[in-house]
């Protein structure tokens, strides 16, 4: 029942936005089909409730933590108090942007121990999420947390339980829930716009070392600027190494590779698109193909995952790749493909195309009939067109439509207006901690499946890995 709750509040937010970002409303899609090709833009409101300042603190500096930062000021009625990172030159920095008077610290425990601090947005390297974000949870904090919201699967429902008994808000940084263009897709795809669904392709590809995650190092690297020991806590420990502070991504200790890292951002789209609960089975492979720079992490995966049944939909089958050095650029895009048509989200823009098949099966051309006698050919043209009219033999059409955010719409700030309204008046957020994990978890098995080369299982329902000779 409670999942039920949870489900019907999603696709309330989501009804919510795209009440007041369509142009179209879904049952008149079908209107569309005597209209030329034409391009949507989806004009959109940001609904916020200032009534009271929330209070933030940042854990994790880096990227992620900046970025996350700005894009939080941006709602109304945000305030800075205190930032945490372990390195130092990142504690100066955010004094330079923020002034003198922000707290900083290389202790998170410190953060979320202060009683002016509302919030806090946790943006460490993947290791840390889980336990500092159940530490802010029990110290009564509402937490942003960054996507994969863990670093094992094993740290999910632990998570979800300490949500619960908080009874705090938790909102997990896949930003893309919470983007109009998602919920137009979702409200074109319950709407029947492509058919039944029956395969996803998703896919990100980058070319460039930054892309690669080979970020600039600042000069002054040391274990004297490094809180190095505090990073390690609960790993195996180890030297100094600055490539596996700076550049954490790159291995499994620290991160969660490809998989984790941006896998995680398309099954989310994905999920918020279905309403679907996640796959049941899920396999992986790639190789470290060209950035051999010490990572312990493929540079090129691929992977399939298959989708049951459920209340939601009907199974069909996603396959996910990334690649670390395309030579077709900096692309990434979700591709759903229906029956009837694709629809493809490429960041803030939205294609529908529709290929339909006529009631008649067709003969002729790339067919069997020349090869038969020619009278016995004419016999077969003539029972077929007995059979099937002229309407029945002609192909339906409908346009093609791409639908647009408006220059300068920023999903990241619709993501954190949506948590701190959350905060504020105790409404559900777009992506709470059982939506994140659900998420997360078949990315995670990714990694999983590619290392210790096998099949996985995954229980969507239950959220937990099952035996491949468990029945269904």
């Amino acid at each position: 029942m409670a999942e039920n709750k949870k489900q019907s509040s999603r696709r309330k937010f989501l009804q919510s936005m795209s009440g007041s970002a369509l142009l179209l409303a879904a049952s008149g899609f079908s209107s569309l089909a005597n209209e030329p090709i034409q391009e949507k833009i989806l004009p959109f409101t940001r609904p916020f409730s200032p009534n009271d300042t929330v209070r933030i603190g940042v854990i994790g500096m880096g990227i992620m933590g900046f970025r996350n930062l700005a894009s939080a000021l941006k709602v109304p009625g945000v305030e800075l108090v205190a930032v945490c990172d372990l390195y130092t030159g990142r504690l100066a920095r955010a004094k330079e942007l923020y002034g003198d008077k922000l707290i900083v610290s290389s202790d998170y425990r410190e953060i979320i121990s202060r009683k002016d601090i509302d919030a806090v947005i946790v943006a460490t390297s993947d290791n840390w999420h889980a336990r500092i974000t159940t530490d802010a949870l029990k110290a009564g904090k509402a937490v942003y947390c960054e996507k994969p919201m863990v670093h094992r699967i094993s740290e999910g429902l632990p998570m979800i339980a300490a949500q619960k008994a908080s009874g705090k808000v938790l909102q997990i940084g896949s930003q893309g829930v919470s983007s109009i263009v998602a919920a137009k897709a979702a409200e074109l795809y319950k709407a029947g716009a492509i058919g039944k669904l029956n395969m996803v392709e998703a896919s990100f590809d980058r070319q460039s070392a930054l892309g690669a995650w080979q970020y600039t190092m600042p000069d002054d690297a040391s274990p004297e600027t490094v809180s190095w020991d505090k990073y390690i806590a609960g790993t195996k420990k180890i030297p100094y190494d600055a490539k596996k502070f700076f550049w954490w991504r790159n291995y499994r200790d620290y991160g969660t590779g490809v998989a984790g890292d941006l896998y995680v951002h398309l099954l989310s789209k994905l999920h918020v698109i279905t309403g679907s609960l996640g796959p049941e089975k899920i396999f992986s492979s790639g190789q470290l193909s060209h950035w051999k720079d010490g990572r312990d992490v493929p540079d090129v995966m691929a992977a399939i995952m298959d989708y049951p049944k459920s209340e939601a939909h009907d199974p069909f089958q996603m396959s996910l790749r990334v690649n670390f050095i395309s030579g077709s650029g900096d692309t990434g895009s979700v591709k759903m493909i229906g029956e009837e048509g694709a629809m493809e989200i490429r960041g803030n823009s939205l294609i529908i195309k529709h290929s339909l098949m006529p009631k008649a099966p067709g003969i002729g051309g790339w067919d069997a009939l020349e090869t038969y006698p020619k009278a016995m050919q004419e016999r077969l043209r003539q029972n077929y067109n007995n059979r099937y009219s002229a309407e029945d033999q002609k192909t339906p059409t409908k346009p093609d439509i791409e639908y647009k955010a408006p220059p300068g719409y920023n999903e990241h700030v619709d993501h954190f207006t949506n948590f701190f309204d959350a905060v504020r008046t105790g409404k559900t957020v777009v992506e709470d901690a059982v939506f994140g994990f659900r998420a997360a978890a078949p990315c995670l098995a990714c990694n999983d499946s590619y290392f210790e080369q096998k099949i996985i299982h995954w229980d969507p329902v239950n959220m937990k890995i099952k035996n491949p000779s468990q029945k269904k």
